[in-house]
């Protein structure tokens, strides 16, 4: 049988148990079973059990939980509030005015969140009747929660990084530190654009031109000091080599623990509601984790990415051109799969091409996250635009619409990354 017919047959395998409605984790085990029963004689029952075993005791993959669970306490904490009433004395004389405070706000709360949509869920929640009450055109409001929301993915720490870590066998804590620059870029562009927006739609906005003096603005920023000292006891400790991603986010969990006993949110409830929200979602992901291991390993018995990516290769294409076909490909993926299944989809048929290609996988784990972020806010599966059609209740058409100019956005910061690989590589370089 030759392999373009056995990569047809396993496609095909694949969408029918993903439509079926089976779980996505068991879709992977079941294409991998198939490929390795059908077309290999190696033993099943041993890959399978030595594969799952090793991937699952990994001591990197223990971050993840604990940064789950960091996201799930302070989704549950006063951080939001604090974020706007912070914010908003500084961003009041900006062009754009309290729109920049969801940008910033999502910004921050990504750092500390890992997580999209708990970034579009928590700052969604206080910022869309708040400036919807003040005046704020509708659009601009849920836009801005869209596209902001998808710093989640990319600024440390990034779950969807571990998940890349994890499957690619690439340093998380240099993932991490890759992630800070990008993520500064995307924020920068999106503060340009709504200032431009303001600029050249003034009576859109509506005229509230707050007077606060500087101590006022000192003073409503101590709000502001503990969250960005749990941002710097985490990234930093990683940056300067003083602990390892799981160390820094065993540290993360205590921080935010006293962070939310302080603002006096933590509760009996809300520990065990964030402790069981955090171990589905790690179980979740550790099962997805798992069964990809699996088709990976399967797919190298049958010889598909190796086969694959001497195909690619002997095509000559340009690194630029790859870098375009793989930019759809991902686009197009993410329509109907989540940004974790699609990396750990597809990471054991694209890596042999990337690294074929001599591209750099950790500059590559960057760029494939976001590509993720704008199929995030990408009809009909993004997450971020089910999120915000729940809090407004516009249908998903308006709310993609609204988010249509920040995934242009991304889209140029993926340019930018791709012609100055360095704003990538120059921290990891670093450490």
């Amino acid at each position: 049988m030759s392999i373009a017919l056995l990569s047809v047959i396993l496609l095909v395998l694949l969408f029918a148990f993903l439509g079926s409605g089976l779980w996505v984790a068991f879709s992977l085990l079941g294409v991998g079973i198939a490929a390795m029963a059908l077309f290999t004689e190696a033993p099943l029952g041993l890959v399978m059990a030595t594969t799952l075993w090793g991937h699952s005791n990994s001591w990197a993959l223990a971050a993840l939980p604990l940064f789950i669970w960091m996201g799930e306490i302070l989704f549950r904490s006063r951080l939001s509030e604090d974020m706007f009433a912070g914010l908003s004395p500084w961003m009041n004389r900006l062009p754009g005015q309290l729109l920049h405070v969801n940008v910033f706000a999502c910004g921050i709360f990504a750092a500390v969140s890992g997580s999209s949509a708990a970034t579009a869920a928590t700052i969604g929640k206080l910022s869309i009747p708040e400036l919807t009450q003040r005046g704020y055109p509708e659009k601009m409001v849920i836009g801005t929660l869209a596209g902001s929301a998808t710093l989640g993915l990319l600024i440390p720490p990034s779950i969807i990084l571990i998940v890349y870590g994890v499957a690619t066998e690439q340093s998380i804590a240099r993932l991490f530190v890759a992630g800070v620059l990008p993520g500064v870029l995307l924020v920068s562009l999106f503060v340009g654009y709504v200032a431009l927006w303001a600029l050249v739609n003034r009576k859109s906005l509506p005229d509230e031109a707050l007077h606060v003096g500087f101590g006022e603005k000192l003073r409503r920023s101590r709000r502001l000091l503990p969250v960005i000292a749990l941002i710097a006891g985490v990234i930093g400790s990683i940056y300067t080599g003083l602990a390892s991603p799981t160390d820094a986010a065993a540290v993360g969990v205590v921080l935010a623990l006293v962070l939310s006993w302080s603002t006096g949110t933590l509760s009996r409830k809300s520990f065990i509601e964030g402790l069981m929200g955090a171990t589905v979602t790690s179980c979740m992901i550790a099962f997805i984790l798992a069964g990809a291991s699996f088709l990976t390993v399967a797919m190298g018995f049958t010889g598909i990415p190796r086969i694959l990516a001497e195909w690619i290769g002997g095509m000559e294409l340009s690194t630029y051109t790859l870098l375009a076909a793989l930019t759809v490909f991902f686009v197009v993926m993410g329509c109907f799969l989540d940004g974790i299944s699609v990396v750990v989809l597809t990471a054991s048929v694209v890596m042999p091409m990337v690294q074929a290609a001599g591209i750099d996988p950790l500059w590559f784990g960057i760029f494939l996250v976001v590509v993720v972020e704008m199929s995030q806010i990408t009809p009909p599966v993004g997450f971020n635009l089910f999120v915000l059609q729940s809090l407004t209740g516009r249908d998903i058409l308006s709310v993609a619409v609204a988010a249509l100019p920040f995934f242009v956005l991304m889209a140029v910061a993926l340019v930018i990354i791709v012609i100055f690989p360095g704003i990538v590589t120059y921290l990891p370089g670093r450490m």
